[in-house]
């Protein structure tokens, strides 16, 4: 390749860069200096290109680099992405079980309302004093897209971040408890319409919190994260944010996990004395 000129507006440029395609010439381009792009073409068409290169340079907005971008559809600009792939698919397919299958049922559950069933699910779901299974279930109920993205990430996060530094064993006993705890909490406190993983994120972030350091291990979560997260738990009670939100479930979950974090760290203290 020989360059043919830069420009600062990489946009226009991959649209000039296409058009070249389009009249049977090959460009390319790389990376230059703040914030500029060189265009590079082969050097057999270098004297035929500089013409349209000219016609960029007076008009880069101009139309028929746009209609390009859609009639070439290149993506091979030399400016995409150069890390490690990131292989989502086949990261979430390594995942446990139980990882997987919350996230799973939870946007599931979710798209199932979207098309209409929320009258006809979530009375199946909802918390129930009389029903032992239905203190697990509200954990996979959420009422918006917000509601279930913030806590699938978090779960999607902080769960395989427990499982690696301890065992699969101690998320599904962290789960279950949280579950619990949060859902018991809210239900004394407020009532039985409520839902979401909340409930459990904040089980896994005591955990998370207090697990390494009272077991003197690595940590599993910055400072930062979890000062946010408590933050938000606190804002909650404020009602600052002029959002339902179910605060007794968040404040149960975070103390069950503390309570697991614990009760783990110390077993082991004992152990190795």
């Amino acid at each position: 390749m020989i360059e043919l000129g830069s420009t600062n507006n990489v946009r226009a440029a991959q649209g000039f860069v296409d058009y070249l395609s389009t009249q049977g010439f090959h460009g390319a381009l790389k990376a230059g200096e703040n914030g500029h792009v060189i265009i590079g073409v082969a050097p057999e068409h270098f004297h035929q290109v500089q013409p349209l290169w000219q016609e960029f340079q007076q008009q880069p907005n101009h139309p028929r680099y746009v209609d390009a971008a859609w009639e070439a559809g290149s993506t091979d600009s030399g400016l995409v992405y150069g890390g490690p792939k990131l292989n989502l698919v086949s990261r979430f397919n390594q995942l446990s079980w139980l990882v997987k299958g919350v996230s799973i049922a939870s946007i599931v559950i979710y798209a199932l309302f979207l098309l209409g069933q929320f009258s006809d699910i979530f009375p199946i779901l909802q918390f129930k004093a009389n029903q032992p299974l239905s203190w697990l279930t509200p954990s996979i109920v959420h009422f918006s897209a917000i509601h279930l993205i913030f806590n699938v990430l978090w779960w999607l996060t902080l769960g395989p971040a427990i499982e690696k530094q301890t065992s699969k064993m101690t998320l599904v006993s962290v789960f279950i408890l949280g579950s619990l705890a949060s859902s018991w909490a809210q239900f004394i406190m407020v009532g039985p319409n409520f839902g979401g993983l909340s409930g459990v994120v904040y089980a896994l972030v005591g955990f998370c919190w207090i697990y390494p350091i009272l077991a003197k291990t690595p940590a599993m979560m910055t400072k930062g994260m979890i000062g946010f997260l408590l933050l938000w738990l606190a804002f909650g009670f404020t009602d600052t944010f002029f959002i339902p939100m179910a605060n007794w479930a968040h404040l149960g979950g975070l103390l069950s996990g503390v309570l697991i974090a614990a009760f783990m760290a110390f077993g082991i203290t004992k152990k190795a004395t």
